[in-house]
């Protein structure tokens, strides 16, 4: 007897997750058979010979004694005390280490932040272009993520106005990612205070992405929103991966400002939550004391002639130099979302779709990287590309792309 269909969950229906999708699976599957591919489609920095700084693996190898334990559920005290400084640093003074949730990265918290607080028929607002677990985590959790527009016309700054008009008497949370994946933008103070007064209004919990939060260029100013909710719940995500180059560290938190009263019962089903997991990783919290109090060293990355700056450079000389190509500028994180200039393909331009450049790219040009509508935008003209490899990488990549599309518009592609 044949045995039956296994089908997956229906809670899956809505997920996806390009970065690591079926591009990346085609990708490599050409590295088996000898193919070597530009990987642009993941801020993974440890692939492009970015390294952890030495003190944080220092202050592993001294814990490591004190790490073959399971932790308290929220973490070890020394972590989320960290974290509490941190914030105490830039002015949010109302955080205390009971307020600090540890976990193995940022991810497996956004999706516990979602499951703890949807319903089925919840909805929570996120950002379009998006960093896509934010969506899939508010499907899993059985709500629905309604996107607010970032418009490129506009820098990919939130449409504070779109935003208010989005919200309903089912909306339960304001999702804020700054400095932005996919986009590179750094929001101003102006529109983050005035995302801030939406959520207070509404009530709404303000959960803010800022595992980018140390990576700016020339002169682009991070502004912690938890600096400016002060009447609504605020949840703030930090993490090892980015600033710090440790992704596969997986140590990311999450911590609580504001008014807390009112959330005593969400924020005791995130305790639930942490618990079931036991804890997160052990050994890698122990590092992050030592990161959050020690120099700084992103700093030297970020600055003219450091490597993420050089390659932000051959970017934007890359664009001023394409027929093909347009895109904002990013002042922030590790990428940019740039936009194929349709009108520029002839006939082509009039069939051009994201996700069949991207493998034409792949198969041709053995570069890798991430569609637009991976990232929950409505058009098919944009892709993803990370600033992580060296400024001659990134020259020769805006070469490949620009053979691909050169060819596209001969009609020969």
């Amino acid at each position: 007897m044949p045995l039956s269909r296994i089908a997956p969950s229906s809670t899956l229906t809505n997920v996806r997750y390009e970065i690591r999708g079926p591009l990346a699976k085609r990708a490599l599957e050409m590295e088996k058979a000898g193919a070597e591919i530009i990987k642009l489609n993941i801020g993974n920095p440890g692939i492009f010979g970015f390294k952890a700084p030495e003190t944080m693996r220092q202050a592993v190898i001294e814990n490591l004694e004190q790490a073959d334990a399971y932790s308290h559920q929220k973490g070890i005290f020394p972590a989320r005390e960290a974290v509490v400084m941190q914030q105490q640093s830039r002015g949010v003074m109302d955080v205390t280490a009971d307020d600090v949730f540890m976990g193995n990265g940022c991810s497996e918290l956004i999706i516990a932040a979602l499951r703890g607080l949807l319903s089925p028929g919840d909805e929570v607002l996120v950002p379009s272009p998006d960093y896509p677990l934010w969506t899939a985590a508010a499907n899993l959790a059985g709500g629905t993520a309604v996107h607010y527009p970032c418009p490129e016309a506009d820098g990919f700054m939130p449409d504070t106005a779109a935003v208010a008009a989005l919200v309903t008497p089912r909306t339960k949370a304001l999702v804020v990612i700054n400095p932005n994946n996919p986009t590179g933008a750094v929001y101003s103070k102006a529109v983050l205070t005035r995302l801030a007064d939406i959520a207070e209004q509404h009530g709404l919990v303000v959960f803010s992405d800022e595992i980018y939060d140390q990576i700016t260029y020339d002169g682009a100013e991070f502004t912690p929103m938890a600096t400016l909710v002060r009447k609504t719940l605020c949840g703030t995500f930090g993490g090892l991966s980015k600033v710090y180059r440790a992704c596969g560290w997986r140590v990311g938190w999450l911590s609580f400002s504001g008014p807390k009263d009112h959330a005593r019962d969400y924020l005791q089903a995130l305790d639930l939550l942490s618990a079931l997991r036991l804890c997160s990783n052990v050994p890698g919290q122990w590092a992050v004391q030592t990161a959050l109090g020690g120099h700084q060293s992103i700093l030297e990355l970020t600055r003219p002639g450091g490597r993420l700056y050089e390659t932000r450079r051959a970017l934007i000389a890359g664009l001023k130099a394409s027929t093909y190509l347009d895109g904002v500028i990013p002042n922030g994180a590790l990428y940019a979302f740039l936009r194929v200039k349709t009108e520029c393909l002839g006939a082509a331009g009039a069939t051009f779709d994201d996700q069949q450049f991207a493998l034409d790219l792949l198969e041709k040009y053995k570069v890798l990287v991430t569609p637009g509508r991976g990232f929950n935008v409505p058009y098919k003209d944009h892709f993803r590309i990370t600033l992580l490899p060296d400024d001659r990488a990134m020259a020769e990549v805006f070469r490949r792309i620009e053979k691909l599309l050169a060819g596209y518009a001969a009609g020969v592609a």
